[in-house]
């Protein structure tokens, strides 16, 4: 369509030109005394125009001759340009693929031509983030080779070329590169030095899924449990970890943090600390409760931890592993001290409503016990002993019947129960 509309044009402009030089009789006459010069008008307006024509030609022919060092300089930066930009290229592919030393030569090939770039006054885009990136690149080379001294001098230039009042992308630049180094610090096994980086960052970067993955990591190395708990749960939030992954994590962070308290007093200010789904998981509420006995603490207290756990058992007894059903038995029978009418109510509940589970027939048997109901106590323990699977259990309960036989006297059933239990006992 468009060469159409040319095609046309030309044919109307030449019409329109023969129109007006076919009958021009017009003349143009040039005095000069004595003489005097006619020309016909067409000739004078080819000459004009054959004029103006020849002017600009020279003049551009002029400017690009005045043009040409110009010209000259800028090519030539633009063939270091795009050497410059080749040689990022190479660096990265070379660092993708494991050749860090040619990875650390391409990187540095960078660094010259834009030193000589700016020796030649020459205006680069992006020049300092170019740099920024060489220099990062020239010391992750540095890290994999184990070249401590070079990887942190190539690292404080990065930061000196992109500095913290600079452009967005400089700042993005910058926040990279203090991440990379706090990975750094995690592969020398120097948690500190990684958390001192991290906290160098904006409170906006220090958030990021990156950062948070590398302080939860440094964290753990610096038994930071507290810190590492907190890290996890923010990941969990803002779904850096898989719903697994964050509550297997947050699963052994906390039974970490219980194991590491000294005290009845610091324990159960870690477990007020601790959410309510995490409290009402068996492996925490269970690890709780044992070492809340190990440390001499509160047996009611020990016990309103397992409730949750209790509950769990009765209403859906599959809920529970055969692991943390025998852990939970063996902390009830640590926590039988003192127990209270509304325990002793529960467990008998339980055992009416499963007669045939010998572990609840036990631990009804030491809840009577307990509770000074020696009669019913021992006919429940003489019942559960011979189909107990467990030799903890088994032992308990009969040093609960050698204790019982010796109090009505009966010295042999008490030598026989005693001999039992230090069979079942383990070695």
């Amino acid at each position: 369509m468009r060469a159409a509309l040319w095609f046309v044009g030309l044919f109307a402009l030449a019409v329109a030109v023969a129109l007006f030089a076919g009958n021009n009789q017009g003349m143009v006459s040039l005095f000069w005394h004595p003489y005097r010069v006619d020309l016909s008008l067409n000739m004078v307006l080819f000459v004009l125009l054959a004029i103006f024509a020849i002017g600009y030609a020279a003049m551009r022919a002029l400017s690009a001759l005045v043009m040409l060092p110009h010209h000259a300089k800028h090519w030539r930066q633009q063939q270091k340009e795009r050497q410059m930009y080749q040689a990022l290229v190479e660096s990265l592919s070379h660092l993708q693929a494991g050749r860090y030393v040619r990875a650390r030569k391409s990187a540095l090939d960078l660094l010259k031509l834009s030193d000589a770039l700016r020796t030649e006054h020459a205006s680069i885009p992006q020049d300092a983030t170019l740099r920024a990136i060489a220099h990062m690149l020239s010391a992750d080379s540095a890290h994999a080779l184990r070249d401590v001294q070079a990887r942190d001098t190539h690292y404080a230039q990065a930061l000196d070329d992109v500095p913290l009042n600079g452009t967005q992308q400089q700042q993005e630049v910058r926040e990279g590169a203090q991440m990379r180094a706090a990975r750094w610090a995690l592969d020398d096994r120097d948690p500190q030095e990684a958390l001192r980086r991290l906290a160098q960052l904006s409170p906006g970067a220090a958030r990021r899924t990156m950062a948070l993955r590398i302080q939860l990591k440094a964290s753990r190395l610096a038994h930071e449990t507290q810190s590492a708990l907190d890290t996890a749960r923010l990941l969990a939030k803002h779904g850096g970890l898989s719903s697994e992954a964050a509550s297997s994590i947050t699963r052994g962070l906390i039974l970490e943090q219980l194991q590491h308290t000294h005290d009845a007093e610091q324990l159960q200010r870690v477990w007020s600390g601790l959410h309510a789904a995490d409290r009402h998981t068996p492996d925490i509420a269970l690890s709780a409760a044992r070492k809340l006995i190990e440390l001499q603490g509160d047996a009611s207290v020990a016990r309103s931890w397992l409730q949750p756990v209790w509950e769990q058992l009765v209403s859906d007894p599959q809920s529970l592993t055969t692991l943390q059903t025998q852990r939970f038995f063996l902390g009830m029978q640590q926590a039988m001290e003192d127990l209270d009418a509304p325990w002793l109510a529960r467990i008998e509940a339980a055992q009416r409503a499963a007669p045939q589970e010998p572990r609840l027939q036990y631990l009804a048997g030491m809840a009577c016990v307990q509770r000074q109901l020696w009669g019913k106590g021992e006919q429940l323990l003489q019942a559960a002993v011979p189909r107990l699977s467990d030799n903890a259990l088994r032992a308990s309960a009969w040093k609960a019947l050698a204790v019982l036989a010796e109090q009505r006297e009966d010295n042999a059933a008490a030598a026989h129960a005693w001999r039992q239990a230090a069979l079942q006992a383990p070695l």
